[in-house]
This record gives structure tokens, sequence and C-alpha cells, in this order.
């Protein structure tokens, strides 16, 4: 029965679903098929609570940028009261994490948003987190988010006068904005002409050049072949760098040593280059020694003030594609970092820029800057920056665009704290970076932390597919210095639970633990120097890691152990006639002796690299606590050594396992969380410091009788190739018969818009070749045999 409230409240509903239904039926008869919904109304799930959102940052009243700060940054208008919006309502161009971050800043200002959503973002994230949603086509990019048509299509039919491009996709595209003009639509981001001159590396250098900014020797025409590329690889001198005039991201970039790898290069920078940017015009440029990577914030508005924010360092990277971003830099000092800033806003003026832009610069170890590219667009990265200085830069992008002042002047902007950024890829680190595609059936990212933020456009059940780039997350920790920043960024991933898709989180951890990276000793050579061929393979356990671990395999195994006794029904407590702990576990939690039981155990760990490693536990169990029935102290001794005092409470549901030692002779205490991965017949999968390890832990006996086992032998594919990823086979090297050395390129996968070359594991001759170029590959399909 409901009451006449409840039935006021549904018959009130049920009209808004009446007229929602009667306009989306007259959009129905439009040319383009668009459905305009609100989100809430047409995607029935939980809300989302803990995604999507500055997890920690935002939500901790300890954290607050701001305060750190010399100075008061002006806030956010109050638009709820007499001010009106700035824009009534805007439509966000992008998915994912960044349409997610832009909805939040207009929510803030007062501001309604539009999502747009392809086939594979129905029920995305963004989609949700948005005012409405609008549907604008196929899975592919260039049937959706690429669409010029389509988008300005649904600003029309959703009443939006404004839209914010994110990064990627059209948010650098100058005929999108020519065409916004034309339809008296407003554009968050620069006018065409910076977007034209800066999106043309060739031309932008030449304007970079004229306005004063130093810039790198290289080749300013366009390559038209290999044999031309090899060419003018020669005369400038290797190593070079091979670029797409209209490239960005990382895409349509190689580095080449030799001729080989000049007229290879040029072929798969061209290809990613026309895959990605409909451009395929590629030049070439000196390769800078010992390089930095190091970028310049600049904000412009329509009324000549040009400003520059305090520098990032992004030269941890991975096939030319950041994987973890800091400001400021431990390298670049003020002096440095006014000249770069100078040079930057000259450069914006002279393309009379208006919005939120970033000027990229390659710096030497003797502080020398050279001009990269000018991305006339906001930054993957620009949470660092955000962090540093208290600003919202969707904010001042937003009411730039709407013509009002930077409310800030230069004097005014300092650097306060510190902070770091880890993208969070669904890709596999032990095997070169490769994307890994699927559904998130278990997220729990790191939430309610100090000084924690994630930007993410993802939840437990979102699917990371074929068709965009494979980011899950952004992992932004801030700290009063760089030491304290990475404490925190340590913990954070020691902490994010990702199954279902591999993830890099393997990977940035250990950067985190890397002498070099602490030292702050950077280049964009880093990975490829600290991680030599055949690349990174995981973490090897140090003797005080291995012991560390042992012991928390053995406590698990023991509480565990003392689990499964709680649901003997062997003459244990009984109420109203049903057994509900054993008797074993009920005298346990009753004795009177502190210590219950003892084990010996062998503990054997494996990881991904390395030989396992073994040790002998001894554990004592003390008596559980009142309202336990498994202990949750320990005194375990490894290899003979004094005991030391272990604790914790099973695992969360997450699976995260928070486990205390404490060693009396040394006075140290220490909290270390491991990953319950997944619970096997010998033991664990247990993950710390993001590596993940299996686990053994049996009695002595149990381990003697395991070396007289027969073990499964492994499945011969050493003459066959198969893909590493999802893709679509974009080229076939080779023909069936022809001979191939161990090494040479056999074919190319396209996925996730970029070029991956597959080359043969040994000398041999290719017997078959099963897929056409074109088809489309799931993971470990096979795609040549050898004889």
């Amino acid at each position: 029965r409901l009451s006449h409230c409840a039935l006021a409240s549904t018959s009130a509903m049920l009209s808004r679903q009446i007229a929602r239904s009667a306009r989306s039926a007259a959009n129905s008869t439009k040319n383009l098929k668009l459905r305009s919904v609100q989100a809430s109304a047409r995607v029935s799930c939980r809300p989302v609570t803990t995604v999507a959102r500055w997890s920690g940052v935002a939500a901790s009243p300890a954290y607050t940028p701001r305060s750190r700060c010399a100075i008061a940054f002006p806030q956010a208008r109050n638009f709820s009261s007499e001010a009106p919006p700035l824009f009534e309502k805007i439509l966000i161009a992008n998915r994912g994490e960044i349409a997610c971050r832009i909805a939040r800043t207009a929510k803030k200002m007062g501001i309604k948003t539009v999502a747009v959503y392809s086939d594979a973002d129905s029920r995305a994230v963004h989609v949700k987190e948005c005012d409405e949603a609008i549907y604008i086509g196929g899975s592919p990019a260039i049937e959706s988010y690429l669409d010029i048509d389509r988008i300005v299509e649904a600003m029309k039919v959703s009443g939006a006068t404004a839209v914010h491009p994110g990064y990627g996709f059209l948010s650098e595209n100058a005929s999108f904005v020519e065409r916004l003009e034309k339809e008296g639509l407003t554009f968050i981001g620069p006018k065409t002409l910076a977007i034209q001159s800066m999106g043309d590396k060739i031309e932008s250098k030449t304007i970079a050049m004229n306005a004063g900014v130093s810039t790198i020797p290289g080749q300013l025409g366009l390559i038209e072949d290999e044999a031309g590329a090899v060419k003018v690889s020669k005369e400038i001198g290797y190593p070079v760098m091979i670029k797409a005039s209209a490239g960005g991201g990382g895409k349509g970039m190689r580095v080449a040593h030799n001729d080989t790898e000049a007229a290879e290069g040029f072929r798969l920078a061209k290809a990613e280059a026309a895959a990605s940017f409909g451009d395929d015009r590629i030049f070439i440029e000196k390769f800078v020694d010992r390089p930095r990577h190091i970028e310049i914030q600049i904000i412009a508005d329509s009324h000549g003030n040009c400003i520059y924010l305090p520098e990032r360092e992004c030269s941890i990277q991975r096939r030319n594609q950041k994987v973890i971003e800091e400001a400021p830099s431990p390298f670049i000092d003020e002096v440095t970092w006014r000249k770069m800033g100078e040079q930057a806003c000259a450069l914006a003026k002279a393309v009379k820029y208006q919005s939120a832009g970033t000027v990229e610069m390659m710096v030497d170890g003797d502080k020398n800057f050279y001009f990269l590219e000018m991305n006339t667009r906001l930054q993957v990265e620009h949470p660092v920056t955000e962090l540093v200085t208290g600003l919202d830069l969707v904010e001042l992008m937003i009411k730039v665009a709407a013509g009002e002042k930077l409310p800030i002047k230069q004097e005014n902007i300092k650097a306060c704290g510190w902070a770091m950024e880890s993208r969070i890829y669904a890709e596999d680190s032990l095997r070169s970076f490769l994307p890994s595609v699927g559904v998130l059936h278990r997220y729990v990212p790191p939430v309610n932390h100090e000084g924690v933020r994630i930007d993410t456009g993802v939840e437990e059940g979102s699917d990371i597919s074929i068709f965009y780039d494979p980011m899950i997350a952004k992992l932004i920790t801030y700290g009063k210095d760089r030491e304290e920043a990475i404490g925190r960024m340590k913990k954070a991933l020691d902490e994010y639970v990702i199954k279902g898709v591999v993830s890099n989180i393997n990977f940035v951890r250990d950067v985190m633990d890397n002498d070099r990276f602490i030292s702050g000793d950077l280049t964009t050579h880093f990975i490829d120097q600290e991680y030599p061929a055949p690349g990174f393979r995981g973490h090897l356990l140090t003797e005080s890691e291995g012991k560390e671990l042992s012991g928390i395999a053995a406590m698990l195994y023991m509480q565990h152990f003392q689990q499964a006794k709680v649901y003997l029904s062997t003459s244990g407590s009984k109420v109203a006639g049903k057994d509900t702990v054993g008797s074993a576990a009920l005298l346990s939690v009753m004795s009177t002796d502190t210590i219950i039981s003892k084990k010996e155990l062998i503990v054997t760990m494996e990881g991904t690299v390395g030989e396992p490693v073994q040790k002998k536990v001894q554990i004592a169990c003390h008596r559980p606590e009142l309202g336990d029935v498994y202990s949750t102290s320990f005194d375990i001794s490894i290899d003979g050594a004094a005991p030391i005092t272990f604790s914790a409470r099973l695992p969360a549901n997450s699976g995260l396992y928070a486990a205390t030692t404490s060693d009396s002779a040394t006075k140290v205490e220490k909290t270390q969380t491991v990953q319950l991965v997944e619970r096997t017949n010998a033991g664990y999968v247990l993950s710390m410091s993001g590596t993940p390890y299996k686990i053994t832990v049996w009695t002595e006996r149990l381990e003697q009788l395991s070396k007289i086992m027969i073990k499964k032998e492994a499945t011969d594919r050493s003459n066959e190739l198969r893909t590493p990823m999802p893709g679509k086979v974009h080229s076939i090297a080779v023909t069936e018969g022809e001979e191939v050395l161990a090494g040479q390129e056999m074919c190319v996968v396209e996925a996730m818009k970029m070029q991956n070359v597959l080359r043969s594991p040994k000398d041999g001759v290719v017997k078959k070749i099963h897929p056409q170029i074109g088809q489309n590959l799931n993971l470990e399909d096979l795609i040549m045999e050898f004889d």
C-alpha cells in the first residue's frame, strides 16, 4: 500500500517520463538517429558512489590544497543565487574519466551537462554522471566521437550552447571549431587559428622560432617515402625522432638509430598518424641526448592576459606515452621555469591563444630547453597542476570561453607542495605493455585516503574494449614534498583492486621503489634503461620482503585453518538445537592459554622473475580476542630467527589484507597491505607491492611428497605465432612458404589506435597464415605456424 505522498510522487514521476517520451518521439523524426534521455531514467543500475569522483581529496576535510598555499585563489562563483551560470548547458564531446571530470566542475558552476555515447558506452559511467545523454553512433570512434555532424546535431537536440572537447577525439580539430562558429555554438577551447597553426608540427616549429622560442634542429619539410626518411635521417645524424605532423599523445612517433629503424619507423608512424588523425604527413628532427620531457601549462583569455603555471615533469614514458607525471619537476629551478614560461606565453600570444594549453619542451642535462609542440587542449595530466596551485583548470576554460578575464595574475602563481600522477592502464606490463581488454568484475579504488585523488570513468562491471584508449583511471597523490607524495602513491597502489583485466599497477608500483626515480634522476629513456630488454618482468623479492610475505602467508593460512573449525558440527556449541561453532573452535576461544596452537610450515613463493623462494616458518597462534573465533595475533619465526609478532584480521571482501608486524627487539612496527587475489588448492596468490606471487603453504610432510608428484608439462608453442593482444590485422609482411629469421617482422596488429609489430620467434619457414588483413583477433588467436 502506498501513502498519499508516495502516490503523488509516483504520479509526478510518470508525468515526467511521458513528457520525456514525447520529446524523444519528436526527436526521432530527424535524419540522424539520436536519443536524448535523462541518464538516470534510462540507465538502471546502482548509484556511483566511489568512482568517477575526486576520491579522498575533495571528500576529505583534512585535505585542502588551497590552505597550503601562500595566496588564496578565487573560488567558483555561487550560481545557485542571483548570478546566472555562464552557460545554461554544455555538451561534453568525450567519454571516460575526462568526461566525468568536466561534468563535476560544470555541476559545481551550476551548468547542466549533456553526455554523448556510442554503442560500446551505452552503460558507461560518464553517461550516468551527466544530466542528459545522447546516442551518437557505433563503437568505432570514427562513427561516433569523431563524427562532427553527429556532435553538432546532438547539441541542437539537447539545447546545449557550448561544448567541451576534453582531450583526444575532436579536441584539436580546427574543422570542428569552424563548424561550431558557423552554427553559433561555443567551443570551450582555443580559436581556429591557434589549433591550425599549433596542430601542424612543421608550421608550429616555424612560428615558435619566429616568436623567439628555442627549437630542436631538424628537417622542416615533409618526408614522402622510406628512402626519403633514411636520407634525411642521415643528414641530421642518428638518433632521430620521426614524428607525425598532426600527431600527439605519443602516436605517430618513432625513434630511429639506423637506416633500418628509420625506414620501419617512417612506415609505422605514417600508418598510426593516418589511423589516429587522418593525416599521415611525417617530419624528422634530432633526438636530444639525456632528454627530460617538461611541459608548461598556460592559460590565456580574450583580453590579452596570459599566465604560466608550475612545470610538469613527464619523463617516465613508454612508447612515447606518459605513464607517471609530477609537479613541480625535481630538476627545474625557478630561473629555468620562468624562462620556459615566458617563452610559452610568447608563443601563445603569437597565435592569439585563448584557453588552457600546454607547451611541451625537451630539456637536456644542462637545462637547455627546446620546443616540442603545443597541445591546444586540456592535458591528461592536468590534475597535478591543479593540486599544487589550487586552481580548477576546467573552470578557468569555461570562464575564458564565456569571455571573462583571468581572475589571477602571474605574480600570484606559486607551487605549493608536490603532486604525482600514475596512469592506470589496462595493459600487461610483463608483455611490453600490450593492451588488455575485458570486464572489470572487481574494481575497488583506494578511496577516502588523505592526499589521494582518483579521476576515473569506470566502475565494477565496466567493459574495457578494443575501441578506445586502455586507461582505467588516473591516480593522483599530493604531499607537502616529493617524498610524501611518493609514499602516498605507494600506499594507494597497494590498495587498488582491479580484477577482470590485467593492469600496469605492478609496473608503476615498482617504479615508485626505484632508487633512480626516488632520487629524481629522470630522462625519457628511464624505462628502457632501468628495464632493458626483455623489459619489465616483475619485482624480484628481496630477502626482507621474502620473510615478510612468508609470514603473512602463514598467518593467513592459520586463520583460514581456524575459521574452518567454526563450521564443524562435532558436538559444538548449540543455539536452538543448531550447531554454531565446532568444539575445537569453542575450546580455543575459551582457553586460558595465551598460545593455543603451534605449527611448522614450509612456505614457497614464486613470482614472475627469479627462482622460487622457500622459507621455513614456525607459527604460534595467540588466543582469539573476545568475540572472535580465530586468532588475530601470531608469533612467527622464519628460518630459525627470533620470533616477530604478526597481527591481522581476515581479508575484507575486496581481498585487502592489512598485516602489522612488530619486532620487540628493534621496536619497529610496520603495516603492509597485500591483496588476496585467489585461493588455490595448495595456498594462495597474494599481491604485495603490486606484484602477484603464487604461494604454497604446506606442512613439512606435504612438501616432501610434492617433490615426487607428476608435473604437468607445458604445451609446446615454439612453432606458432599468436596475437598477444586483441586487435585487428593491419598488415602481413610475409607469405606462406617464405623463409624467415628470428626477429623478422611478420605482421602488424592494430590495437587501441597503436600499431604493434609482431616478429618471428625463430628461424624457419612460414607453414600457414591463418587471418586475413582487416580481420579482428582475440587474445592468443593463432596467426602463423612455422616448419
